[in-house]
């Protein structure tokens, strides 16, 4: 299975895309689409659209999972951010694949082990559950590729569970 997880973002949007075979997980793309702070909104967000569309088109993934913006301090930022992440269901959406969303506080659980872990633990985390020689840079693509551990993983839960329990919740 092949999930792309999307770090969402209007100046800098990460992606990092996780290919689990069996129980090994393997990162398989990973960057970051940046938008000109120069340019107004709109355009930013057509831009930022265009690109996410053209990433899930080329990379075909099983899923796609968005990080759900719940709280920033800062009104302004958590404004582009929830703007991007918007940007971010669509592309997904109109691929056809299934689209989940996970909170910061669930994929630093599902990831650490810790919902208050901080950006260098994810990296680290990350590296080490995929076996990367160094922690992912930028904490965009880290965490993108957390979205995706987080989502393979939430999913062997549901399929366990649904084994114990005879149902599809």
């Amino acid at each position: 299975m092949f999930v792309l997880g999307i770090d969402p973002g209007l100046s800098r949007c990460g992606y990092g895309g996780v290919r689990r075979r069996g129980s090994d997980l393997h990162a398989v793309v990973g960057g970051v689409v940046r938008t000109d702070t120069a340019l107004e909104l709109p355009e930013r967000l057509r831009l930022l659209h265009a690109e996410l569309r053209a990433l899930v088109t080329e990379c075909e993934p099983d899923a796609v999972v968005v990080e759900r913006v719940l709280f920033q301090t800062n009104a302004r930022t958590a404004m582009a951010t929830g703007q991007a992440a918007g940007v971010a269901l669509l592309a997904a959406s109109e691929s056809g694949c299934p689209v989940a969303q996970y909170s910061a506080n669930e994929v630093k659980m599902a990831v650490v082990g810790y919902g208050a872990a901080t950006k260098e633990q994810v990296q680290r985390m990350v590296a080490a559950v995929l076996g990367l020689g160094d922690p992912p840079r930028p904490p965009d693509v880290a965490d993108a590729l957390a979205l995706a551990v987080c989502h393979l993983g939430a999913g062997r839960l549901r399929q366990a569970l649904q084994a114990a329990t005879g149902s599809a919740r």
